[in-house]
Order: C-alpha cells, then sequence, then structure tokens
C-alpha cells in the first residue's frame, strides 16, 4: 500500500503541487482537487510537468470538482485519470496514508 497525495490549491497561485511531486515516490497516487484541478488541463504552463508526472505516477482528478468550475473532461491531460467521489474514496480505501498538501 502507498500513499494518497491530495492537492487542493492552484499550481498558478500556490507551491504546494510543487512540493508534492518533489516527494512522491513510486507506488503513491495523487488527487488533484478544488483549485488544483487547473493543474489536469492541457495548453497550460504546466502541462508538460503534469504528463510527464502522470508516465511515473498515478494522477487523477476530481471530476465534479473541475465540472464545479466549467471544465471540460476532454481538456485534461492524456495519463490523468478523472474520478468521482467513489473514485477518490477508493484510492483512499487502497492507500496506507492520505497526505493533504495544503
Amino acid at each position: 500500500m502507498s500513499t494518497l497525495h491530495t492537492v487542493n490549491k492552484s499550481p498558478f497561485e500556490r507551491s504546494n503541487l510543487d512540493s508534492c511531486l518533489g516527494h512522491v515516490v513510486a507506488g503513491d497516487s495523487i488527487i488533484l482537487i478544488e483549485d488544483a484541478v487547473y493543474a489536469a488541463l492541457s495548453g497550460t504552463s504546466v502541462t508538460a510537468r503534469m504528463a510527464d508526472a502522470a508516465k511515473q505516477f498515478r494522477i487523477c482528478v476530481l471530476g465534479p470538482d473541475l465540472q464545479a468550475r466549467g471544465m471540460d473532461t476532454g481538456a485534461v491531460i492524456d495519463g490523468i485519470t478523472v474520478v468521482d467521489y467513489g473514485g477518490f474514496v477508493d484510492l483512499a480505501a487502497e492507500s496506507r496514508v492520505v497526505n493533504a498538501w495544503l
């Protein structure tokens, strides 16, 4: 079992996503929630870094938070999985520890 890292701040306002990516290890998962969902979108300054990270780690984004911000799931970077609340619960249940990057 591994660690689930939750990130909730926009990567364009805070550095918690960078901190998370610097500490995540093989087998860990990351879920982007609240304003961190902006990091999951194609065509931004963090797209390349997120696409590279998605090749190494399991990265998910909370679909209802995308929708609440008027974003289309079709704009999500390849390799990042859109999950619903049930999927979020499953990620937490599969993990030994949940670490919130606030």
